[in-house]
């Protein structure tokens, strides 16, 4: 059982290797596209559509763009939320703990009157900055990694 789910992890990263590299594009455009969509994965609210949008203003590659967007799109938004939340406070000097702690209590105790009784500097400013900063940091990771992969791969076959 464990050894079929192995394969099944290996088969769909070979897949994605394929996928990326069967696109006929340069690599600069792909690592960018697949970059954008990490980002806009990333970001809670936006998804495919953002990354879609992104890629064709900053004429990237949409089909790279698709793919990293789905590869984080929404998983990775809620692995990543206490640390968007200590990132937003670190930046903005406040307590992590208390952010958290007000968040929870908005989610638990939900209704319109909460969200003009909690402070938008002190609840949702850090962790939409901590969102940003978090979907730069790995977007542009990923660029860097799928450039330098590209640059390689396409140089050994020459």
């Amino acid at each position: 059982m464990n050894k079929e789910k192995n394969n099944k992890v290996t088969e769909f990263f070979a897949t994605l290797y394929e996928k990326l590299f069967l696109i006929n594009d340069t690599p600069q455009k792909i690592a960018l596209g697949l970059g954008l969509g990490v980002f806009a994965g990333i970001l809670p609210g936006t998804g495919p559509i953002a990354a879609l949008f992104f890629a064709f203003i900053l004429r990237a590659n949409r089909a790279s763009a698709l793919i990293g967007c789905l590869l984080t799109n929404t998983w990775l938004s809620f692995v990543t939320f206490i640390l968007a939340i200590k990132a937003g406070s670190a930046i903005l000097g406040i307590n992590w703990q208390d952010v958290h702690q007000d968040w929870n209590y908005f989610l638990r105790e939900f209704s319109w009157l909460h969200i003009f009784k909690l402070s938008v500097l002190k609840v949702i400013l850090p962790v939409i900055l901590g969102y940003l900063v978090i979907a730069f940091c790995l977007g542009l990771l990923a660029y860097l990694v799928t450039l330098i992969t590209i640059l390689k791969v396409k140089h050994k076959r020459v």
